[in-house]
């Protein structure tokens, strides 16, 4: 099932594009900072892009006008992603490649803001008809109409999950010959519903989020999207890097936590080596989900120690951009890739105090070591998890 990654790219609060990305990473800079997200007055941390509200949509793209689409756009436009679509597209024709996205609640900051401006009458202001956007698959539809592609497209949300399992529904789509090529990615942005849903959930933290330390106590919303180009070997001979392996599990023990002993975590880890044909020994590095809740990181270390030795190392990068819920997954996926391409493994930032309870050790400080297979988390609500391992294309 060896799939060729060509041109990846990420934006968020620690970067736009893959060179900030890297120079944040190198730099140890968080892109952290204090709530000045409008007309919310949570105390809290949170992984805000700048300059979002500034993306002008193209004229036939502004139907679609959202804050999650004008990011999607925004994101669309790093490291030559709509140049290399476009070329792809010439070669394969644009009704081969497909369009998968993953998102938690897609383009629902916009529906806050019709509601907040209806009509006498109870009904939408004429801007925000937009029946398009108003659902779980704006995404989709907006990356499909932004890019010209007519293969087929849907929209992933399985909360924390979703553009993990972007890959997964890609490897499917090839490998049973549907299309040739999928361009899968991620979107969430912030919105109202999401910081205050899960501060409600008394999830969210007043401090900078501290994954794997003693002294964490919850996590900080962040907003991201990504993307990456997914294709049979042949057609992307310039790829170096592969998909190797997915693995996914529904656990189902509960609505928010995850199950005590992280069963769902170790099946989605072990479908996910076993289809790369690796063993558990081979990974040099994980990009871990580690939110910096309580429960998340003990249940997810207890996982790792089940199946991998402490030469593996592993880390969270939540405390540079934030938890990005349903862009959590391609965003860490891209920072497993270029674990991969610059032999950078990032520390674990803001872990100063590392919880000694813990069953396996996570790095604090960057290490630089040649990567040659790397493995991302993301786990989600209601026990749906996903978990991918990239590689070299030719052994």
């Amino acid at each position: 099932m060896r799939l060729a990654v060509g041109t990846y790219t990420a934006t968020s609060a620690a970067g736009v594009g893959l060179a900030a990305l890297q120079e944040s990473i190198t730099s140890r800079r968080s892109g952290l900072r204090k709530n000045d997200l409008r007309g919310c007055d949570l105390d809290t941390w949170i992984g805000r892009i700048d300059g979002v509200e500034d993306q002008q949509l193209p004229p036939h793209l502004t139907h679609l006008l959202s804050r999650n689409n004008q990011l999607a756009w925004l994101g669309l436009q790093q490291d030559g992603m709509l140049g290399d679509i476009a070329r792809l597209s010439d070669q394969l024709g644009a009704d081969r490649i497909g369009v998968v996205m993953g998102t938690s609640t897609s383009s629902i900051g916009r529906t806050e803001e019709a509601y907040t401006q209806l009509l006498p009458s109870g009904e939408f202001r004429d801007e925000f008809r937009q029946p398009e956007v108003h659902g779980l698959h704006s995404p989709g539809i907006f990356v499909a109409e932004a890019t010209g592609l007519t293969g087929p497209a849907m929209t992933i949300s399985t909360a924390c999950s979703s553009s993990a399992k972007v890959f997964a529904t890609a490897a499917r789509w090839i490998n049973h010959g549907l299309i040739d090529a999928v361009l899968v990615g991620g979107i969430d942005s912030l919105c109202m519903s999401i910081l205050y849903g899960f501060h409600s959930l008394e999830l969210v933290s007043q401090n900078v989020c501290r994954p794997f330390d003693s002294r964490r106590d919850g996590i900080n919303i962040g907003e991201a999207c990504g993307y990456a180009l997914l294709a049979r070997e042949e057609l992307l001979p310039q790829a170096e890097i592969a998909l190797l392996g997915y693995g996914e599990s529904a656990d189902a023990y509960h609505m928010s936590h995850p199950h005590p002993q992280g069963e769902g975590a170790v099946i989605a880890m072990d479908r996910a080596i076993e289809r790369a044909g690796i063993s558990a020994e081979k990974v040099d590095y994980i990009n871990l989900h580690g939110t910096a809740s309580k429960a998340n990181d003990r249940i997810e270390s207890y996982a790792l120690s089940r199946r991998f030795s402490k030469q593996t190392l592993v880390s969270s990068t939540k405390a540079w951009t934030g938890h990005a819920l349903g862009a959590a997954g391609i965003l860490e996926a891209v920072i497993a890739l270029q674990a991969i391409a610059s032999g950078v493994c990032p520390g674990t930032l803001n872990c100063e105090q590392p919880d000694p309870e813990l069953a396996f050790p996570v790095i604090t400080d960057n290490a630089e070591r040649p990567v040659r297979y790397a493995m991302t988390n993301s786990f989600g609500f209601g026990g749906n998890n996903a978990t991918l391992v990239f590689g070299p294309i030719h052994d």
